[in-house]
């Protein structure tokens, strides 16, 4: 059996503002809508627009800071897996599934973030910014945050 890879990258904006909440065992959850576009020019030289909204999934820390600084509109860079979670509809009795990308890093675009009073933002913003991690340690945090997820147990390569 190959080597298999779920890895997603996207630039987008946010449609709204984070949805914050506590799970039960006391982790902070983000819930974000990112609105992705692509633009082209058909054969006639039309320019065309087609906008796809990702669904994305922050924990812990990065629930919190982007419960902090984000807000509808922020232009932000994540980096991801997808994860695909299914329930039954209680009004109609189906399955229903949808697929979330649990966000590994995300970086805010939009400039320096500011706090509630609008002032540029305090160097603990500055937080976000976690890109630069050992590699076992950003696995481990992977890890934690994906079994966290929906009680998903993966087996990472690494």
């Amino acid at each position: 059996m190959g080597a298999s890879l779920n890895r997603c990258t996207f630039i987008g904006n946010l449609g709204a503002d984070p949805e914050v909440r506590t799970t039960p065992q006391g982790a902070m959850v983000a819930n974000l809508r990112l609105a992705v576009s692509e633009t082209w020019k058909d054969q006639q030289g039309q320019r065309n627009e087609r906008t796809e909204w990702v669904n994305l999934v922050l924990w812990r820390q990065q629930a919190e800071i982007a419960q902090k600084y984000l807000r509808k509109g922020s232009k932000i860079y994540v980096e991801g897996k997808l994860q695909t979670r299914s329930w039954d509809d209680k009004q109609s009795g189906q399955k229903r599934y949808a697929t979330d990308v649990v966000v590994d890093t995300f970086t805010m675009l939009d400039g320096r973030p500011a706090n509630a009073d609008g002032e540029a933002g305090a160097p603990e913003a500055q937080a976000w910014r976690r890109r630069a991690q050992p590699a076992g340690q950003q696995a481990q945090k992977t890890a934690t945050a994906a079994s966290d997820y929906a009680g998903v147990d993966d087996d990472l390569p690494f």
